[in-house]
């Protein structure tokens, strides 16, 4: 793949490319929708990435061709946040170029295995490739924590998406980490050394075939319903509510909330204490407790959290489905839970290697051939891979 990219870089171009630049997608482990409310994570880089041949250019202007997309180009000289562009390619460049003043130009030819719509965070492993590139070439030699808050930052004010930062964190990392957002400005990052496969498991990402068109409103409403459980006790998150708090006044929340709120905090609570056992337990390498608690957080997304399945949908479960269909095949075995942001997309299950081959034909035999993914953790996040000889 990386040959090819620098042939299309020449063809596109007509010069050779300097650099190839890769960012890995991403998987959550724990800690579902818990990082936008400053809460605990656990998550990892996968073996799937996005990579890009560049080179600078001489002048004032970014050039980005994206596999499958037209030819991208902003100037240097104007980087001003524009609503217009929300939702854009163009969005994420000029954010990133001026948050590392980037003065340089640069060509980029860019592909991707992160397939979008994955579960596996193909736009943060986008704007921590475009962070590390113009990190480098600008300079500023911004730390792996200092690219990712870039990219949260660029995501929520240029491209006009609300997000947490567990994305690209673990992007631009790498390796296992759990991170404790308590602290926004100075999030505290922790690497596991552990793996999956030593333990008889497979990690397995099955896309649910389940379309995120038309569901931006149900994504936003989980921070926004959570955030206002919060301002019931006058803080902005419900990292700052004391649980103990929380369950004393939990009538006036239901009245002022909803109940769907209520629940919504519920889960916080619960998967923010999970994500520290689940840690503990990895760090012991007991496994089995790992496992337990990872299904205890599915149950918990799918009752409590409820983005599994869109408000009102009837006809179309494509994500409860898939869930259904895993526990069926587990039998009672490993461990399968809502992935990200849920409502469509995927789901995550650790299988035992020696069902994974009837796991895997399965769960396509439904959902289509190629919808399961089996991936590996992949130890380095953003990083330049090759400074190509002249």
């Amino acid at each position: 793949m990386y040959e090819q990219l620098k042939d299309r870089f020449f063809d596109t171009f007509g010069r050779k490319a300097q650099y190839l630049f890769s960012a890995p997608g991403r998987t959550e482990i724990g800690g579902n929708h818990t990082d936008h409310q400053l809460g605990r994570v656990l998550a990892g880089a996968v073996s799937l990435e996005t990579v890009a041949a560049v080179a600078e250019n001489g002048g004032n202007t970014v050039r980005v061709l994206s596999e499958g997309y037209p030819l991208c180009e902003i100037s240097l000289d104007d980087l001003a946040r524009r609503e217009a562009e929300f939702g854009t390619t163009a969005a994420l460049i000029r954010g990133v170029a001026a948050g590392t003043g980037l003065q340089k130009g640069f060509d980029a030819v860019v592909c991707s295995t992160v397939l979008p719509g994955s579960g596996l965070s193909s736009s943060a492993a986008f704007e921590v490739l475009l962070g590390t590139i113009a990190s480098y070439l600008s300079g500023a030699n911004l730390t792996a924590v200092e690219i990712a808050q870039l990219g949260q930052k660029v995501e929520n004010d240029y491209f006009g998406k609300p997000c947490g930062l567990m994305d690209q964190m673990a992007s631009a990392v790498g390796g296992i980490i759990t991170i404790d957002f308590a602290d926004p400005e100075k999030p505290l990052v922790e690497h596991l050394d552990f793996d999956f496969a030593a333990c008889g498991h497979a990690l397995c990402i099955i896309d649910s075939g389940a379309d995120h068109a038309n569901l931006t409103d149900e994504y936003a409403a989980i921070p926004q319903e959570m955030k206002a459980v919060a301002a019931v006790f006058g803080k902005a998150v419900l990292r700052e509510v004391s649980e103990r708090e929380f369950y004393e006044h939990i009538r006036e929340v239901r009245a002022l909330c909803g109940d769907r709120a209520t629940m919504r905090a519920m889960h916080f609570f619960e998967d923010n204490r999970r994500v520290s056992r689940q840690v503990a337990a990895l760090k012991a390498g007991d496994f089995e407790a790992f496992l337990q608690l990872a299904n205890e957080s599915g149950r918990s997304s799918w009752l409590y959290l409820q983005n599994v399945v869109p408000a009102g949908y009837t006809a179309h479960q494509e994500l409860a489905v898939a869930l259904a269909l895993a526990e069926h095949l587990l039998n009672g075995r490993g461990a399968c839970r809502v992935h990200g942001g849920g409502f469509a997309g995927t789901i995550q299950a650790f299988v035992p290697m020696d069902m994974l081959e009837e796991f895997k034909a399965g769960m396509e035999a439904v959902l289509g051939e190629g919808s399961c993914h089996v991936l590996s953790i992949r130890p380095e996040g953003g990083i330049l891979l090759e400074e190509v000889k002249a």
